[in-house]
């Protein structure tokens, strides 16, 4: 029960992260269709929420070791948190603020900690794939016993990158996880209407990377899975891909209400919800409800406390915004 204890501590985490970090992007949104706050948005643009997918990123990451490397997606708050980086300087990121992961210059899609081998969020559809297997490409030529988990989405799939960097994986037999977490929908297209073929398993099994199939709102078998073929990956067995079905229950972004979903079918994944599913199972287990509850106001409490960090730290300084920026080595605008 202490392994169910320790996925359902970081999904709430992860839950409490994204549930907060919404409601801090919803000042004036009127023209989403959506009531309009009466205070303005703390978080500046919309996010790209993993809400109803903890239990993917719950389920592999606690599989990792702190120098096993990690790439996300644009929708990567819980891959990162899961990782452990700290939910505070995630937060103040979000905010825009100085002691931000990035100095507040990044924001959501460019959080990174490679303290904690998380190498970033990406705001590139695929784009995390290449980076992965590069990374894990260094980790074999270096002779270092770490390896990569790859977080993509379904869409990924039918871009470039996902077959350009699993062929690259497989011919040198590098040390990757890639995990598809497939959430059903492609921004605003369900993915099905555009994916010709089996899907991904198919996809990886025709370059013969072993591929596993795992309902991904079952943090148990998620991680069941993960315990699995991460062992595979750092034994030197090269690439494999761990296909992990869920469901986003927002919209593409915070402020999307997402009316062009089936109601049905968004009652039905809620029905289903990851958090739910593993406090059952947690209370078949002998747990009980109070013991339960107090994860979830431990979890409510740090991010409470993030919130109040971030709206308390400084803002970037205005001469910071040359700081850390790349030149074309010219010395001049192009």
């Amino acid at each position: 029960m202490n392994r169910l204890r320790e996925l359902y501590t970081l999904m709430r985490r992860i839950r409490a992260f994204e549930d907060a970090a919404e409601q801090a992007s919803l000042g004036g949104v009127a023209a989403w269709g959506l009531a309009a706050s009466d205070k303005p948005a703390r978080v500046r643009g919309p996010l790209h929420l993993s809400t109803g997918q903890e239990a993917v990123a719950a389920g592999v990451c606690l599989n990792l070791q702190r120098e096993d490397l990690l790439t996300s997606t644009h929708r990567g708050h819980g891959h990162t948190l899961a990782k452990g980086a700290d939910s505070t300087r995630m937060m103040c990121e979000l905010f825009g603020r100085a002691t931000g992961y990035n100095k507040g210059k990044g924001g959501s899609m460019h959080i990174a900690d490679f303290s904690v081998g998380m190498l970033g969020a990406n705001g590139v559809v695929a784009a995390g794939i290449p980076i992965a297997t590069g990374a894990a490409h260094a980790l074999k030529l270096r002779g270092l016993p770490h390896i990569v988990a790859c977080f993509f989405g379904d869409g990924a799939a039918n871009r470039g990158p996902f077959l350009e960097g699993l062929n690259w994986a497989q011919v040198y037999k590098l040390p990757v996880l890639f995990v598809c977490e497939d959430n059903r929908i492609s921004a605003t297209t369900p993915t099905a209407s555009m994916t010709a073929g089996a899907g991904v398993s198919a996809r990886a099994e025709a370059l013969s990377i072993p591929a596993r199939r795992v309902d991904g709102n079952d943090a148990e078998a998620v991680d069941a899975a993960a315990a699995d073929l991460v062992s595979q990956v750092r034994a030197g067995g090269g690439p494999r891909l761990l296909h992990a079905v869920t469901y986003r229950f927002k919209g593409h972004v915070s402020v999307d209400p997402g009316t062009y979903r089936d109601p049905a079918e968004v009652a039905a994944a809620l029905a289903r919800d990851p958090l739910r599913l593993l406090r059952e199972r947690l209370l078949a287990h002998g747990a009980s409800a109070d013991d339960i509850d107090d994860i979830d106001r431990s979890a409510q409490a740090e991010i409470d406390e993030a919130l109040r960090a971030a709206e308390a730290a400084p803002w970037p300084e205005a001469r910071a915004a040359y700081d850390d920026v790349m030149t074309a080595g010219a010395g001049v605008w192009r």
